[in-house]
């Protein structure tokens, strides 16, 4: 599992949750690294928040599937919107989940599972 996520607070916690069944093989706090972090550590999925600096999650998905059209990544975003979901999907993710109301754990899971 790969994070991406440039508010350290929410970082440690996502993979303080995360690693008590997955592991975490890196996390990175800018857009820009997460295509080189994604192609160097090879992760089963990368979780990707939308407001990255310097390359938005839209454009970080996009281009991570471009990349490897099965790579599996989870947009884990503060913006609940129907039209923020539905774009996410559009772009590449294999699920959305919004911080502090989804299940991100089980979600990781079943994405893991092939079931996203």
């Amino acid at each position: 599992m790969l994070i991406a996520e440039d508010h350290p607070g929410v970082a440690k916690a996502v993979s303080r949750m995360l690693s008590l069944e997955c592991d975490i093989v890196g996390h990175v706090a800018d857009g820009r690294t997460v295509l080189d972090a994604v192609q160097r550590l090879q992760p089963d999925v990368t979780v990707v928040d939308l407001n990255l600096p310097h390359v938005h999650g839209f454009e970080v998905c996009r281009q991570i599937k471009n990349d490897n059209a099965d790579a599996r990544v989870v947009v884990f975003s503060a913006m609940n919107e129907p039209d923020i979901r539905q774009r996410s999907l559009e772009v590449g993710a294999s699920a959305f989940v919004c911080k502090g109301t989804g299940d991100l754990l089980s979600t990781v899971k079943r994405v893991c599972d092939g079931k996203g």
